[in-house]
Parts: structure tokens; sequence; C-alpha cells
């Protein structure tokens, strides 16, 4: 069912403003009325990456007024198989930005206004509190349940996305939403997956083009909640895979257990983005780069183990290493592979993986096993900057 208007039309449109908007005034459901909605619409996007390049960029052509744009991280070439918004120029350049800069091309008529700084629990409700709509295209899960319950707390409606590989989801929640069907994201998730359960994008992959499918949807939801019209997905979960090309909708109910949020926390802590285990197994078994290299160097006799996964280990590698995925290493599978009467040296992308392994280690009995704190991404920047990164 269709719901109100989110915002109030602006008094009027420009001689300019209706040429460049011509194709939506035709429209009889957006019309006039509906463009006017818009162009007083004040929308922020968390995230400038592969949901958000999208998004800014068809929400300026929809002529949404006002953008923001929560981001701090910088352009990385990495970025550019997916981020549109994003051009070759503009690596090392603050994505916030290049998005305005790019957004400026887009559509001169839209203001937008930077937030370039970590999104935490003292700043997200002052930053939220201007905007008639939060689109979040983050993607982890300590953001994700910050930017609920900050929306939550504030009574703001938000659209939600997520990507990974084929995959892609695609919500809105709005707790406080004048049908009364109000839901939020802990209705569907909610407690966090254990961590290392969920991989990361960039330990996982995506698929560039997902990112313009789940992102374009994502803008088509939030058009529908500022100028009320069609059937928002608000309790409704649209799940669409690239590799079936087929799109379903999940029914989402009201979880009655979900305690009442009443104020933001630290979600960090909250999503254990490192396990309590990896934590303590890292505490004092950590070794960098360079040390990784002068136990090489000297000759040392120890097992260097690489715990990602094959088409990983494909795309570089630390020489003298050997693959034996994470999952082998947590099921015990690997254990009869690892010597007894040497050190075992474990390494991943970034450490995350490798500190979850080394932990499982320790608990088997490898109690001298140590992992290198930086993965693979690390050595590359630090032994041997010749070698490539993704």
């Amino acid at each position: 069912m269709a719901l109100p208007p989110l915002v109030e039309p602006a008094a009027e449109l420009t001689k300019e403003e209706v040429a460049r908007y011509s194709r939506h005034l035709i429209i009889p459901d957006v019309g006039v009325d509906g463009q006017k909605r818009l162009k007083n619409a004040k929308v922020l996007v968390v995230g400038a990456g592969g949901l958000g390049s999208p998004a800014l960029l068809y929400l300026a052509a929809a002529g949404v007024g006002t953008l923001g744009v929560v981001d701090f991280d910088v352009v990385d070439e990495s970025n550019l198989q997916r981020q549109v918004i994003h051009g070759q120029s503009d690596i090392g350049k603050p994505k916030a930005e290049s998005a305005r800069d790019s957004v400026a091309e887009i559509n001169p008529f839209v203001k937008v206004v930077l937030h370039q700084t970590h999104l935490n629990s003292e700043n997200a409700l002052d930053i939220f509190r201007d905007y008639d709509l939060i689109l979040d295209g983050t993607d982890n899960f300590a953001t994700r349940y910050l930017v609920n319950d900050a929306a939550v707390l504030l009574g703001k409606p938000y659209v939600w996305g997520s990507i990974f590989r084929f995959e892609g989801q695609v919500s809105v929640f709005w707790e406080d939403a004048p049908n009364g069907q109000g839901l939020n994201y802990r209705d569907l998730y909610p407690e966090p997956p254990p961590p290392g359960m969920v991989p990361s994008c960039a330990e996982g992959g995506v698929l560039g083009v997902l990112c313009a499918s789940i992102g374009s949807v994502m803008v088509t939801e939030a058009i529908k909640l500022l100028t009320g019209i069609g059937d928002p997905l608000l309790g409704r979960l649209m799940v669409y895979d690239a590799l079936d090309m087929s799109y379903r909708t999940i029914k989402i109910r009201k979880d009655p257990e979900s305690p009442k949020i009443t104020e933001l926390i630290d979600y960090e802590a909250f999503c254990g983005v490192v396990s309590d285990d990896a934590q303590q197994a890292a505490a004092g078994n950590t070794i960098t780069p360079l040390e990784l290299k002068q136990k090489q160097d000297s000759g040392e006799d120890f097992l260097l183990v690489d715990v990602r996964e094959p088409h990983e280990y494909e795309i570089v590698k630390i020489p003298g290493s050997v693959l034996i995925p994470k999952d082998r290493i947590l099921s015990g599978e690997a254990f009869a592979e690892l010597p007894q009467d040497k050190q075992v040296v474990l390494h991943c992308k970034s450490g995350a993986r490798s500190a979850e392994a080394l932990a499982v280690l320790h608990q088997a009995g490898f109690k001298d096993a140590v992992h290198v704190g930086g993965g693979v991404l690390a050595w590359a920047r630090e032994v041997d900057p010749s070698l490539p990164t993704y």
C-alpha cells in the first residue's frame, strides 16, 4: 500500500528544471507535484562505495534537492570495478569529494552536503537529524545496526541494501511508519552473525554490475517514499540472484522478542568484528611482515600457511606459503597436515581470518603458532611492493 508523501512540495520548478525533468513530469503518478517533492527532499546516503555510487548518481539525476554523503575513505584503484561515481583521476581523492564533483556534473541544481567522518554512536543522531530519508549502502554489520538504531530513535525511514558476489537484497525499514506496519533491521536480523561467519565484499568479492542493479532498486524505493507513490518494500525483503536472473520477495514480520531501542551502543563490540578468542590468541602471538621476512632470510624452519580461499591464492601469495583454507582448520580437518615439530605461521588477506584460525590451533595444542598481522596486503605494502593487491 502507498504511504503518504514523505516531504512537502517545493514552491515551484524553474523553467530549466521543467526542461530537465520533463520525462518525470509527463508521468501522471509523478507529475509536477512529485517533482516538487523531490526538489524539496533531503536524502542522506551512508557510504559512497558500491551501492552509494549508483544511488547518488540516480538520486541526483532524479532531482533530489539535497544529498548528504557520509564517507571518510579515499578512492582506491580496486574501487573502480564497481564504484562508478569515481574515475581514474579520483584515485587517492576522498570519496565524498569525488562523489560531490560527479553529482555536480549530473545535476548542478542539487546541493551536496559532505560528512567526511567515521559514522559512530557519538555523531550519527546529529548527522541524521536534518534529513528526510536515509539510504544505507554500507558493507559491515556494525554500521548497519548503527544506522538502524539511529533511524529508529529519530523516527526516520531508511532504505537498506546489501550485496555479495551475485546476490543482492533490498528492504525499507521505518519503525514509525504511518500505516502501523513499522519494522526495523533487527526484525530481519535480530543479532549479527558470529565474527568471520559472513565474509565482506573485500573478502568474498562482488560482481560489479550488481551494485547498479541493487542501487537502482534502492533509489526507486526512495523516490516512492518521497513522493508517496507505489507500494514500498516496507515489511518485505527483495532478494535478487543475478546468476538465475530471479527476483523474489520475502515477507518480514515484527519480531516480538526484539528489545526496544532506547540508545546507541558500541556497535563494534556488539558485532564482534573479531571474536574474543581470536583477539586473545593474537595478543602476543602476532608477527609483522618484516619479522616474517627475517625468519625466512635466516633459514628458520617453520610452516607458512595461507588460510585464504584458492581463488585468492591465485591472485597473490607470499613466497613459501602453502594453502590450507580457514574452514579446514576450523573444522579440524587440516590438523593432520600440520607439523608438531616446528612452528606454524598463519596469514590471510588482512589478519582477521588468520586470527580466527590461530585461536583454533592454540586450542588444538599448537601452542607456538603465530599469525602475520595485516596479512598478504601488509606483506605487499611493507616487503614486496611489486606484488598485486586486491
